[in-house]
């Protein structure tokens, strides 16, 4: 693996390697937000819908797994600060072509993910501004990207702890709207009150068995695209060892407060086989207690959950970019920093790629589909990129076995939680298979590491030459 400190720098002024300018309040709003997806927003009513109560349980199950991926990945990170990503500790962990894969596919899935969520911003726009075309708002929405992320990594970190912020008091708003209700007993639609035991009443738990419990998982996975994203900064965090132990460790309470609270009060409020899979459950619970100005304020904070997961995209792409020029599986160019310290290269890429992907989905007449593909092609390419990082910590334990036995920041129960973890996925993959949406995406999805793979025998073949 290439050290940046011992590259050669292009231009005597121009920085050789990313500086670490994001701090605590960053990282923590960055993690926050990272574990807070736009799938919360709009797909909690759907998700309900299939699954009734017992979702809950679908959502404890993920954050569960998905913790100590993180752990594993925290301990990884930590146990070399030169490492910038987990495409870089795959890359020494497992060789070169892990480092390859991973980095060009957590790549795409951002770029797959940007996609959704600039189409998802520019329909957003148009409850305010029918008339302003969505081609205009898709443009302007990857201008502002664009520009907030080619200023500073500080000005980066700035838009996400605001986003995060927005998102949290949302939630916070909802929780505390629907106990409100729960304790004066408020008429809940289609007849009966609000109570606690809404949420049992129905059916139960389980109202539509193993099936529908089963079918959550298809559509909650998505909502925890992006958890990871606190390992793509490590490289411009603060006093790194510190800083992520702290992110890392709260995700379980953070999973508690946003997913499963939101999620107890909505179903306490509107027992669950009266929830609209179609509509935001947050936009009915503040109808309901007739605040006229429900549509708009939801409106605002489902197109910032979305700005913020299409600038994180933005960010992340174009630093998976520099790591891959730093190992010399990408061109040299995206290993190239501004006078900011910022890979512009990698950056421009990245936008040029999101036009193009919003063009494509104009194209296709049924855009609800392709966003369903997308959107499922990119939770399938996550789950290959955690495997990825659970993978690596397993080659970890195997060849530095003094490493792990010096860090301070340990993996609870290391090896046997990584097989666990590996197998949750696959059970996963099993499950998207079972829907004609997802398994279309299942079908398409090989296509990408076909492609790679014919780079990288390519790659090969011109090096052996």
């Amino acid at each position: 693996m290439v050290d940046p400190k011992k590259e050669t720098s292009l231009d005597g002024d121009i920085p050789n390697e990313l500086r670490r300018n994001l701090h605590n309040r960053h990282i923590q709003l960055i993690a926050i937000g990272g574990a807070i997806g736009t799938g919360l927003f709009m797909g909690s009513g759907k998700t309900i819908s299939l699954a009734g109560p017992s979702i809950i349980f679908v959502y404890m199950i993920i954050g569960f797994m998905l913790f100590f991926v993180m752990r594993a990945m925290g301990e990884l990170l930590l146990s070399n600060l030169e490492y910038k990503s987990f495409s870089d500790f795959a890359a020494d962990l497992l060789g070169p072509w892990a480092g390859y894969f991973t980095g060009w596919t957590y790549w795409f899935c951002w770029v797959v993910t940007g996609i959704a969520d600039v189409v998802a911003i520019s329909a957003y726009f148009q409850l305010w501004w029918p008339d302003f075309s969505i081609w205009m708002s898709a443009l302007l929405c990857v201008v502002v990207f664009l520009s907030l992320n080619i200023a500073t990594v500080r000005l980066f970190g700035e838009m996400e702890f605001w986003f995060a912020i927005i998102k949290i008091v949302a939630i916070v708003a909802l929780i505390a709207t629907g106990i409100v209700l729960i304790v004066l007993h408020y008429p809940a639609p289609g007849g009966g009150n609000a109570a606690i035991s809404n949420i049992w009443q129905h059916g139960g738990m389980f109202p539509k068995g193993l099936s529908g419990f089963f079918a959550g998982f298809q559509i909650a996975v998505f909502a925890f695209v992006g958890i990871e994203l606190v390992g793509t900064t490590a490289a411009e965090t603060h006093d790194p060892k510190k800083v992520l132990p702290r992110a890392i460790n709260a995700i379980p309470l953070r999973i508690i407060i946003f997913y499963v609270s939101a999620l107890l009060v909505i179903m306490a409020v509107t027992p669950w086989n009266q929830v609209v899979p179609d509509h935001s459950p947050f936009v009915e619970m503040f109808v309901l207690i007739g605040l006229p100005a429900a549509a708009s304020i939801v409106n605002f904070v489902v197109l910032t959950s979305a700005a913020s997961s299409a600038n994180s995209g933005i960010f992340s792409t174009s630093r998976m970019l520099y790591g891959l020029a730093q190992q010399g599986v990408a061109h040299r160019r995206f290993g190239m920093l501004s006078s900011r310290a910022v890979p512009t290269t990698g950056l421009f890429f990245s936008c040029l790629c999101l036009l193009a992907g919003v063009a494509l989905i104009y194209l296709i007449p049924n855009v609800m589909k392709v966003f369903t593909l997308v959107t499922t092609v990119s939770a399938i390419l996550f789950m290959f990129v955690w495997t990825i990082i659970l993978c690596s910590y397993l080659a970890y334990r195997k060849k530095h076995p003094q490493l792990h036995k010096e860090s301070t920041y340990k993996m609870p129960l290391g090896k046997f939680m990584c097989w666990v973890c590996i197998a949750f996925f696959v059970f996963v993959l099993v499950l998207l298979s079972l829907e004609v949406d997802t398994r279309q995406a299942l079908v398409v999805t090989p296509l990408w590491f076909i492609m790679l793979g014919a780079g990288w025998w390519l790659r090969q073949r011109k090096a052996a030459l």
